[in-house]
């Protein structure tokens, strides 16, 4: 396992000039022709958070109590939407590389890590945003203020967990995708349940309590929980929950490492 660790990282600075030109690849393939370019990262939220709030807040009568429900809201698409595009673009990396990958040799996991990378770029940019929204939480923006105090020094921690459970996942769907082309039409009715099943804009303390311990067992809430619980309330997550953060994350990646590493080789037979 140490030797598998080692030979992973020496690969990550051996090819990291084609893991920078790989993501900025990616930027340049995004934002093409884009009078705005990467504007549309920090953009892209607040359109759509303004358009969410519209939807959820007035129409639908959505609130959770005690709490800014714009920031809520807003942490939840962040957050999601993060995870959604970077696993939807690590999914098909590596087919969509196998013209490169058969020419010449490339560790084939660097594909799907790229792609996180440059979505992990783009969400760094959306907390531009977030924050912005966050401050202006002080000056009426939403009913309620949010705090801001030492425990916004833990974001990075979560956020990092989140970024390796994200990588495991990504890696397990470009395996499996490579097997199974279906996979790409599955995926998205997957991440459309999965959505539901998140509370992106809605509070499980108005379903039934016998389904309120069911949610608790979703990977993402319990990261979207943890982030929520410093920003809108300034409180810290307790210590199991950070550990039970990094064991989702480490524990996720190592699962999709494995089944990566151990599937790879016969990816050849499948382009």
């Amino acid at each position: 396992m140490i030797r598998s660790l080692k030979n992973i990282l020496a690969n990550f600075k051996k090819y990291s000039f084609l893991m920078s030109q790989l993501i900025s690849r990616d930027f340049k393939v995004k934002y093409k022709r884009s009078v705005l370019g990467v504007l549309w990262s920090i953009l892209n939220p607040i359109l759509m958070m303004t358009v969410m709030a519209i939807v959820f807040s007035q129409m639908f009568r959505f609130k959770v109590e005690g709490i800014n429900y714009l920031v809520y809201l807003m942490t939840g698409i962040v957050m999601f939407n993060y995870f959604s595009e970077a696993s939807n673009l690590a999914m098909s990396s590596v087919v969509m590389n196998f013209p490169l990958i058969n020419k010449v040799y490339i560790p084939k996991y660097i594909f799907p890590v790229a792609k996180c990378l440059f979505v992990g770029i783009n969400f760094l940019l959306t907390l531009i945003p977030w924050f912005a929204i966050i401050l202006l939480s002080h000056v009426g923006l939403g009913e309620y203020a949010c705090p801001i105090n030492w425990t916004y020094l833990i974001l990075p921690f979560i956020f990092a967990c989140y970024f390796m459970f994200t990588i495991g996942i990504g890696l397990l769907l470009s395996c499996i995708s490579v097997f199974l082309r279906d996979m790409f039409y599955i995926y998205g009715i997957i991440l459309t349940i999965w959505n539901y099943l998140t509370p992106v804009f809605y509070s499980i303390e108005i379903l039934p309590e016998s389904l309120q311990g069911l949610f608790k067992f979703n990977p993402l809430y319990q990261f979207l929980t943890a982030t929520r619980s410093i920003v809108l309330t300034g409180q810290s997550p307790s210590i199991a929950t950070l550990g039970l953060l990094a064991l989702i994350g480490v524990g996720t990646l190592l699962i999709g490492a494995i089944a990566f590493k151990k599937k790879q080789d016969k990816f050849i037979y499948y382009v």
